[in-house]
């Protein structure tokens, strides 16, 4: 399957999970939901055992493993999961444009990748479009508290920014279904201990609805989701992956207005066009660097194949094995 398709795929479960989410944690506390999501991703991987033993272990692997785990399901579904007590899907969704303006950032530290004027403005944007956007949604029973939400929802983001520059390194040497496995064993580790301090429902509490929620999130948009974007990014750059996130939003909003009837405001919709224009500019980013790529080997003589080669890693996304560490 081409890796653009199952980015789209990836970024259109991942667009519909908030509104699964939502319905989720309307009857159990996040804690119990992010639990249970991850369980029920665990017990599917391992139905899958001869896939998720797919791999080869290199020295050094661990800390990648767990920081990965603890970036992302760990931290991350913990700031979503509190973040939709008190934003709204669509407005959690918009937040999510950021992501690959965090990433560029995050590759700057981890891959010393290049980053342009096109990335620092396009950054700008986004942000600025954010907060906007936070400053000018309205107290609603979707989004009770906007402001806390949105934050928690960027905190996410940074999570999910340092997960993908993570599986980058690992996925040429991981399955996919094994690195799910990982997360569906470490969130279900980290998340057991919070069912202490939760009232767990009763029995005549449970929501039909809110438990379909909680398993389409653990087996479409956990397993299938990450499981197409970790096969993807095994085959594209970083930042191309990242740029797909720019998506998600849009499956929010259309998934919002058609199942949750959500609303959005004029000033949110300028606070939306904001972020995507910076979304846009960032984009410039990878031109840039390739039009740089193009004019310095125009320049160097086809015959000394060593300083193409050295001027070629120099412009380009760099490889996983450059990673420090």
């Amino acid at each position: 399957m081409p890796a653009s398709l199952c980015l789209i795929i990836a970024t259109f479960l991942w667009g519909s999970s908030f509104i699964a989410l939502k319905y989720a944690i309307a009857i159990y506390d996040p804690a119990l939901v992010i639990f249970l999501r991850m369980l029920t991703t665990l017990v599917l991987a391992l139905c899958l055992w001869r896939y998720v033993i797919r791999f080869d272990y290199h020295k050094g692997d661990w800390k990648y493993l767990v920081g990965m785990s603890l970036a992302e399901p760990c931290l991350y579904f913990l700031f979503e999961g509190h973040a939709m007590e008190y934003t709204s899907a669509s407005q959690a969704g918009v937040i999510v444009s950021c992501l690959p303006i965090i990433v560029a950032f995050l590759a700057f530290f981890m891959l010393k990748e290049y980053i342009s004027k096109a990335i620092v403005l396009g950054f700008t944007f986004c942000i600025g479009g954010s907060i906007l956007l936070t400053l000018l949604s309205p107290t609603s029973e979707q989004a009770p508290n906007p402001l806390l939400g949105n934050f928690l929802e960027l905190m996410a983001m940074v999570c999910a920014a340092f997960y993908t520059v993570s599986v980058k390194h690992l996925a040429a040497r991981y399955s996919p279904l094994t690195l799910i496995a990982l997360q569906g064993f470490s969130g279900s580790l980290f998340f057991a201990p919070f069912l202490l301090f939760i009232d767990l429902p009763s029995e005549n509490q449970h929501d039909l609805t809110a438990l379909l929620s909680i398993l389409y999130l653990g087996s479409c948009v956990t397993l299938g989701g990450y499981g197409m974007y970790n096969y993807a990014i095994s085959k594209v750059s970083v930042l191309t992956a990242a740029a797909y996130s720019n998506l998600i939003p849009i499956f929010t909003l259309i998934l919002s207005a058609i199942i949750l009837g959500e609303i959005l405001t004029l000033g949110q919709w300028l606070s939306i066009f904001v972020v995507f224009i910076g979304v846009m500019i960032s984009q410039r980013h990878q031109e840039l660097v390739i039009d740089v790529s193009d004019e310095v080997l125009s320049d160097v003589p086809l015959a000394d194949d060593s300083l193409l080669a050295e001027t070629s890693k120099r412009n380009s996304v760099p490889d996983a094995s450059e990673l420090k560490g």
